[in-house]
């Protein structure tokens, strides 16, 4: 019986401290969400990560993605240099609904684009948000002009 706590006593206070950061890891981890659907958000904060964005990645997981923010609205333009999955990209803005509540809504969706592909892509109007996330799956979950985006943890 001592054996058995000896090795029960400890597995229990890893699981207890697993669960523990990782309800830490959920509740600071940037995140977005659109129609019920979340995504967990690698964030390109520095001119040089915008520049590289997914790149540097062979693949990403369905529930991830990356996140563009910039300080105000503009036609920021896009391409597929040397990325190596295709992706989809969402352009968001964040504007007030008719209650004065910011909301990030989509501007312009770019599906399936295909991978080291120079072609420019840019919103058809100002955006301050660019989310990057698995080919098709803007079709997938239905995602449409004017989606509402949720993000959390973004700063």
């Amino acid at each position: 019986m001592k054996k058995l706590l000896f090795i029960l006593i400890p597995i229990l206070i890893l699981l207890i401290l697993g669960a523990f950061f990782y309800s830490l890891y959920q509740i600071s981890h940037p995140t977005a969400e659109i129609k019920g659907h979340k995504f967990n958000l690698l964030v390109a904060k520095s001119d040089k990560d915008k520049q590289i964005g997914l790149s540097k990645y062979n693949n990403l997981a369905q529930d991830k993605g990356m996140v563009f923010v910039f300080e105000k609205p503009g036609i920021y333009p896009f391409w597929m240099k040397d990325m190596k999955f295709p992706i989809d990209i969402i352009f968001i803005r964040e504007t007030l609904n008719p209650s004065g509540i910011s909301q990030n809504k989509i501007v312009t969706i770019y599906k399936n684009l295909p991978i080291n592909n120079l072609t420019i892509y840019s919103p058809t109007q100002e955006a301050d948000k660019v989310l990057e996330i698995n080919a098709n799956l803007s079709d997938k979950y239905g995602f449409n002009l004017g989606d509402t985006v949720t993000f959390k943890n973004l700063k």
